[in-house]
């Protein structure tokens, strides 16, 4: 009488396969891996065991790199496998362009400071009327 489709519990039309989500293992190896390199530059930072700041900060830098690739593969699931590796390299694609927009605003704004009103220093300017 009734002319239903009929489809699984869990078949919603999204196209989702089982073995690309997470077990609970791999969900806790990613929360633990987390929890380490968040840590670690907390402890940097608070410790004060670089003398440098800038050594402290690139290397915090090089924490949060980690961690965002260990949140991708272990919290999105990217990896070569998951939708032929396209999604893997929309996200190469994206950081690319993402460094190379950010870098090069740095560099741009590096030049004009360093390039705006050339022979004045700080403390000049502030004495300007």
């Amino acid at each position: 009488m009734s002319d239903h489709n009929h489809h699984g519990h869990d078949d919603h039309g999204h196209g989702h396969d089982d073995h690309n989500h997470g077990s609970l293992k791999s969900y806790t190896i990613g929360f633990i891996l987390s929890v380490i390199l968040t840590a670690i530059p907390f402890w940097l930072v608070m410790g004060n065991v670089f003398a440098n700041p800038a050594t402290t900060a690139f290397t915090i830098l090089g924490f949060a790199a980690v961690q965002i690739v260990v949140h991708m593969v272990y919290f999105l699931h990217m990896n070569a496998k998951v939708e032929g590796g396209w999604s893997l390299l929309a996200m190469m694609f994206t950081l690319i362009l993402v460094v190379i927009v950010l870098s090069g605003s740095i560099w741009v704004m590096y030049h004009m400071n360093a390039n705006m009103m050339p022979g004045m220093d700080a403390h000049q300017m502030r004495n300007m009327p």
